[in-house]
């Protein structure tokens, strides 16, 4: 049987840069190398795409040192495969793409916008569903257009907080109050996320949020365990057992994720059989709303003060490090990492061949057969 070229992207102008890279090293030491052939592809800090022969060298490496081929990957569908630019070199053929750049670049939509002019397969969700799921204004707004509960929250441009903070801080106090969250609309593993414990911190919390985002999201701050859930599939997503994270700091902060030891990952989350069912129809609802496909982690707060579910948000290409919850919620729900690989590999697949088979041209007074 001849392999399938899977194409692993990494890396990314993004800053989860370094958390990709581990990422995919994690995923190409779960392929199996019977069935599948690694091409490693490389964004560096800086928007250099770079392949190599040897995945392993790629992977290895800092990118921006790494003994590499620039290449590129091009819009045009009769390509199928990255475009040596640098020397003279054959094209390099693939198959499927695995994209694993966490953040702007690479989970907002832009790297699967230019994978569909490709006409390439690729792994998770489509560009409505990584644009959707990417920014948190827009995510909000679909979960509640499908009535899933949230915590309380409203949106300020980075505009308004330059020209109204003393507007801003009235309507934190009347609607959410102290301790409250401020969180860049488009970002990821609580980059640029703070916890303001009170008026006087607000303006440092908003001005470092906007750094990284025009679009910043202030959210009351809820006494809740935090779960979270896996969703796998395509138009009949499944969902996994609950997991809880305890972090080791004040929240689940970057520095609790990557950086520290000791926050716990508890699998399954300590909530009732009913909340956990409850988490686990939310999941694929929330699936589902955003236009999601492959893959996708779905956050949840379980209010401590009477139990209520609430949904966070959902992250559509979800760590896969050796800490990240993603395969090991999937682990304990019966799907082992190496198989999961596979099973994305082929909803990818399944989901490329589906809409390779709509209609691109149109005449006018032509139908469908059988259509009146």
């Amino acid at each position: 049987m001849k392999r399938k070229r899977v194409g692993l992207v990494f890396g990314g102008r993004t800053v989860e840069h370094d958390v990709s890279l581990i990422s995919a090293r994690a995923v190409a030491a779960h392929l199996d190398h019977d069935k599948y052939e690694v091409v490693p592809i490389g964004i560096t800090r800086e928007g250099f795409w770079l392949t190599a022969g040897d995945a392993q060298s790629l992977l290895g490496a800092d990118l921006g040192h790494a003994r590499a081929t620039r290449a590129v990957l091009t819009g045009d569908p009769s390509v199928g495969g990255l475009v040596p630019i640098e020397k003279a070199g054959a094209r390099v053929g693939i198959d499927v793409i695995f994209p694993l750049v966490h953040g702007q670049g690479g989970e907002d939509g832009t790297l699967q916008g230019l994978l569909e002019l490709a006409g390439l397969p690729y792994v998770g969700s489509g560009v409505l569903g990584s644009s959707l799921g990417m920014d948190k204004v827009a995510m909000k707004t679909m979960f509640r257009s499908a009535g899933l509960p949230q915590a309380e929250y409203f949106a300020v441009s980075r505009g308004r907080i330059q020209r109204d903070l003393p507007g801003i801080q009235r309507e934190v106090a009347e609607l959410l109050g102290y301790p409250c969250f401020t969180k860049p609309s488009n970002g990821g593993s609580s980059v640029g996320v703070s916890k303001v414990k009170s008026p006087e911190g607000l303006r440092a919390a908003l001005e470092e949020a906007s750094t990284y985002d025009r679009r910043v999201v202030i959210e009351e701050a809820v006494a809740a365990q935090e779960v979270e859930c896996a969703v796998l599939g395509n138009e009949e997503p499944e969902a996994s057992v609950a997991g809880e994270i305890v972090p080791c700091r004040e929240f689940y902060d970057y520095t609790a994720k990557y950086l520290e030891e000791g926050s716990e990952l508890i699998i399954p989350a300590r909530i009732t059989q009913a909340q956990a069912e409850k988490v686990r129809a939310m999941s694929i609802t929330a699936f589902k709303v955003l236009d999601c496909a492959g893959m996708a982690r779905v956050d949840f707060f379980v209010r401590r003060s009477d139990g209520a579910v609430l949904i966070n948000e959902i992250n559509t290409i979800p760590g896969f490090t050796p800490i990240s919850m993603y395969p090991r919620l999937w682990e304990a729900s019966g799907v082992a990492f190496a198989p999961l690989v596979d099973r994305l590999i082929a909803l990818a697949i399944e989901r490329h061949e589906q809409n390779r088979s709509l209609k691109r041209e149109f005449a006018p007074g032509q139908k469908a057969p059988g259509v009146r």
